[in-house]
């Protein structure tokens, strides 16, 4: 993940979690914004409650590797707030991308939903 497409402050965050769509499974929860930007913006959250520093930081760079992997899936213009919940420390790698794989779905289908209404 690029420094450029990181969110870093703290009003940002707030903006996307308070304004922007929420979807959410046992491991994630994602909220997602429409911005004004030509690429993608990602912010990883990891609560205290998770686990001690090495715990949260082990998480936030297996997210920041997920993101990567699926970096052809995000549309662009889009801001992504991902808030990593205490389940994840029970799964694995690829558990976690999976349910990953399974939420961008769930808003690349709900984004296709809400285009074709606009058409009609």
């Amino acid at each position: 993940m690029k420094k450029a497409n990181i969110v870093r402050k703290k009003e940002d965050f707030s903006e996307i979690i308070e304004h922007g769509k929420c979807v959410k499974n046992d491991c994630f929860v994602i909220y997602y914004k429409d911005s004004k930007d030509s690429f993608a913006h990602f912010g990883i959250s990891v609560g205290t409650k998770v686990g001690k520093a090495h715990v949260r930081n082990k998480l936030k760079r297996q997210m920041r590797n997920i993101v990567d992997n699926f970096q052809n899936s995000y549309e662009k213009s889009k801001d992504y707030i991902i808030i990593v919940r205490k389940s994840c420390l029970e799964k694995s790698f690829q558990e976690m991308e999976k349910s990953y794989q399974q939420l961008f779905r769930k808003i690349n289908s709900e984004e296709g939903r809400i285009h074709e209404n606009k058409e009609k």
